[in-house]
């Protein structure tokens, strides 16, 4: 999953490892059995037994699909969108196929049809309608609505930023040119990053380097007063993650936690992996009533929007203030660079 472009291009199959995908499967699936069982049944007071008898010879061959089709992801993508679609239509009869070999022994499974053949002919049908929602999903969701909205929240630096910023620089340019010069090379990579087309994942090492531009121009202004602690040391320095969702948190911070406090205050950072998700964790000072933290919140929410459309229901932002301390906790899934 390196690019939020690819979520919404038309005919292109599911991302199998993502858990949306699978959530919206297994209610598909069962959604359209438990619809033909009410079809085809007549006493309401049977309804319930041929549900569960539906369940047990459905349910099987459907989370063997699906384990399948997570462990073969990444060859099914590479392929073309019909020879794909093949394969997914082919791995769902072949399991409906190997789960009526199974249980066809057991004479007194209600649940056993007379022959494989309706089965299959349902398991095809349903995998063939499922991957026509998915490719009307993603019509929907076009490339140039995603890249709208991704460009809008991206585009987030506050005014008040670049008016300072400009300010220190120009505060420092008689006394320390050379530092006044590096200043400016700094704002034009910021702002280079910006204006860039941000669809796809990118290094984590790269937001680290324009994190610490984005610090040192602060730093310029706020001189001691901002303190910053990075915790790498157990970060995967392969790690691909979404542009721009460290610097808008660190601006937050200062302008939440350094800029109203008095004294000199720490700003902690810390990247970890955790087996399969990277961990991002960021926390400033923070003094209950001292802020409006009405704009924190609404950089929160952009954020949040921004993992749906790279990661869908696999990442998880979560914030807590309490004991002076401002912390935001993002877990996504951990994806090496060269990998989707």
């Amino acid at each position: 999953m390196t690019s939020i472009r690819q979520n919404h291009e038309p005919l292109r199959l599911p991302d199998f490892r993502n858990l949306g995908v699978w959530l919206r499967v297994l209610l598909g699936v069962n959604l359209l059995a438990a619809l033909a069982a009410a079809a085809g049944n007549r006493l309401a007071a049977d309804l319930p037994v041929e549900l569960a008898s539906l369940a047990v010879s459905v349910e099987p061959p459907l989370i063997a699909s699906l384990a399948l089709l997570f462990l073969f992801n990444r060859t099914i993508e590479r392929l073309n969108y019909g020879v794909g679609a093949a394969i997914v239509v082919g791995i769902s009869m072949a399991t409906t196929m190997a789960a009526y070999a199974a249980f066809a022994p057991l004479e007194n499974l209600a649940a056993v049809p007379a022959g494989p053949e309706r089965g299959l002919f349902w398991s095809a049908l349903t995998a063939t309608l499922l991957l026509g929602y998915f490719s009307a999903r993603a019509r929907l969701q076009s490339p140039a609505l995603a890249e709208a909205r991704l460009m809008a929240l991206t585009a987030r630096i506050r005014p008040h930023f670049l008016f300072n910023a400009l300010n220190a620089v120009l505060g420092v340019i008689r006394s320390d040119p050379r530092r006044a010069e590096e200043a400016l090379e700094e704002l034009a990579d910021l702002f280079r990053v910006l204006m860039r087309e941000n669809g796809d994942l990118v290094p984590l090492s790269e937001e680290i380097s324009l994190a610490r531009k984005y610090l040192a121009l602060e730093r310029l202004r706020l001189g001691d007063r901002l303190q910053v602690k990075w915790d790498i040391e157990s970060c995967p320095p392969d790690a691909l993650v979404p542009p721009l969702m460290l610097q808008p948190l660190l601006e937050n911070a200062v302008y939440h936690g350094i800029e109203p406090a008095e004294r000199p205050a720490e700003i902690t950072v810390c990247f970890a992996r955790r087996g399969d998700q990277l961990l991002i964790e960021l926390a400033n000072p923070y003094v209950r009533g001292a802020s409006d933290h009405t704009g924190n919140q609404m950089a929160i929410a952009n954020i949040r929007e921004r993992l749906m459309l790279f990661y869908d229901l696999e990442a998880r932002l979560e914030t807590n203030a309490g004991d002076g301390r401002y912390v935001v906790r993002m877990l996504i899934p951990y994806r090496a660079g060269g990998g989707r």
